[in-house]
């Protein structure tokens, strides 16, 4: 066994998107920092980041219902709506910018223009939809939103969805064109080959296993080389844990006092693909309908048009599974290994609070195939069950934590940065919206653990992403500035982002 001391300025835990944002972002603003890169797999993107094991959505709130709510007076809240919008228009500035400075190119490979759809069925349900519409339709970043009701209507938009619908109940749909499929697989593999071209060093089959602080502040790393068996001691100022799912127990890991009364709940998803490409040609949209009442908000179901190895693909769902892994590729301790004596308050109040999320995931568990199929129908009435099969999606663990609003263990929707009181080390949990805000995030990290060099960092920051510290709402001539910008740099003119395609 080797006992091989290194010491370096930034380790990154983890090759998925998020680690390949921040290593990216900190290779452009502190060039001289050297990063090393420790991931388990063989190779980047692998386990949430990877094209079949999560939605590849662009989220920005434009169909995702679950962004908007009646408030008790009856007016339709779009906060949260705005806030992802925002957020997403940061991710497209910079990768904007990495395109225009030559650092990863093709974007077309990456991210496709596609229409985002929202549909619902029923009077209540229409009736929101329509106050939804009329919020979001005032606002400059929602600009281009179609409502209709009218079936010849919605059968231009969704021909294969209209087809053999029989029910006599209420429907409705918004639609916008400035919608995005993004394939963030892709982009975390182009990210990565952009930062090894640039002397950071990925280490590949190289597993975490503790972290504890040295007496000079710095973060000890114990990493076992998987092909080999050696061990090896990595020192650095900072560290970054962006292993997704495997995020969590890592965190304990470093006992900082930020990382008590956290936990987390592993949720798996199954998608149903299509696999014959006649049905798949006749849809051509991310349709998102609404959630059931008392599902949770990841469980809104979606029918997606996706690009994934620039092949056009159709998903259905998602479908929840349960199992304790936190990672596809994790164990089955993973869930009983995370619940410590600071936190098993915290996960025995989830349980009690979240009853209803355990019916779900148990009546998800037990649904059949044709189960699968007769929800499939609620959305293409003719599908048949030998055109789909289903994909075991990945693993997202949600964060359980105590908070003031929701008192003791909060499930929590959503990504959020856990970091140490002196910035030397940050978490990243949680789950949608995930990677399609991870420039927002990143700089998030930059902003809790940079703060002395934020100041110097701030002009290149502001070069690659222009709208930073700036509110879109409130300019909207900048908004209409750079989303023209990034849709010429993107290619994510309809037109543009089909012809790229043919060139495959």
């Amino acid at each position: 066994m080797s006992n091989m001391q290194n010491k370096t300025d930034v380790i990154l835990i983890g090759a998925g998107v998020m680690s390949a944002t921040l290593g990216s972002l900190l290779k452009e603003v502190q060039p001289d920092w050297e990063i090393k890169v420790f991931e388990k797999l063989a190779s980047a993107g692998e386990e949430s980041s990877n094209e079949w094991n999560n939605a590849g959505t662009g989220h920005a709130a434009l169909c995702e219902l679950n962004y908007t709510s009646l408030k008790a007076d009856g007016t339709m809240d779009i906060s949260k709506a705005v806030k992802v919008n925002e957020q997403f228009q940061l991710s497209r500035q910079y990768w904007s910018y990495l395109v225009k400075q030559n650092l990863i190119s093709n974007p077309q490979d990456f991210i496709m223009p596609i229409p985002h759809i929202s549909f619902v069925e029923g009077k209540e349900n229409v009736t929101f939809l329509k106050k939804r519409m009329e919020a979001l339709s005032a606002n400059p970043l929602f600009k281009g939103m179609e409502y209709s009701e009218d079936p010849k209507k919605l059968k231009e938009w969704m021909p294969l969805m209209m087809e053999g619908r029989t029910s006599k109940e209420p429907i409705a749909a918004t639609k916008i064109d400035s919608g995005t499929d993004v394939n963030f697989g892709a982009l975390t593999r182009m990210l990565f080959d952009h930062l090894e071209k640039n002397n950071v060093e990925v280490h590949y089959e190289h597993s975490v296993e503790n972290l504890k602080r040295a007496s000079d502040g710095s973060w000890e790393l114990k990493i076992r080389n998987a092909k080999t068996g050696q061990v090896e001691y990595h020192h650095a100022k900072f560290v970054f844990i962006g292993g997704g799912g495997g995020s969590l127990p890592l965190l304990q890991k470093t006992g900082i006092p930020e990382s008590k009364n956290i936990g987390g709940f592993p949720v798996s998803g199954l998608f149903l693909v299509c696999n014959n490409p006649e049905v798949v040609e006749k849809h051509h949209a991310k349709v998102y309908g609404k959630a059931k009442v008392g599902a949770p908000p990841m469980s809104v179901p979606h029918l997606d048009t996706r690009y994934i190895n620039n092949k056009k693909t159709l998903l259905f769902g998602p479908f929840a599974g349960f199992s304790p892994k936190f990672l596809k590729t994790g164990s089955n301790l993973d869930l009983i290994g995370s619940v410590k004596p600071y936190n098993v308050m915290t996960m025995l109040s989830a349980g009690f609070k979240e009853m209803a999320l355990t019916k779900y995931l148990i009546q998800q568990v037990l649904l059949s195939n044709e189960n699968r199929i007769d929800e499939l129908r609620e959305f293409i009435p003719n599908a048949k069950s030998e055109d789909w099969e289903i994909v075991v999606a990945g693993q997202r663990v949600q964060v359980i934590k105590d908070t003031e609003a929701g008192g003791k263990g909060t499930l929590q929707f959503g990504t959020e940065v856990v970091s140490a009181s002196d910035g030397s080390i940050a978490a990243l949990l949680g789950a949608s919206p995930g990677a399609s805000t991870a420039v927002h995030v990143m700089l998030e990290v930059f902003e809790k653990c940079f703060p002395e060099q934020m100041f110097e960092w701030k002009e290149k920051i502001q070069e690659m992403i222009p709208s930073y510290g700036i509110s879109l709402v409130e300019n909207p001539a900048l908004f209409d500035e750079l989303f023209a910008s990034t849709e010429e740099t993107l290619f994510l003119s309809e037109g543009k982002g089909q012809k790229a395609l043919s060139f495959h």
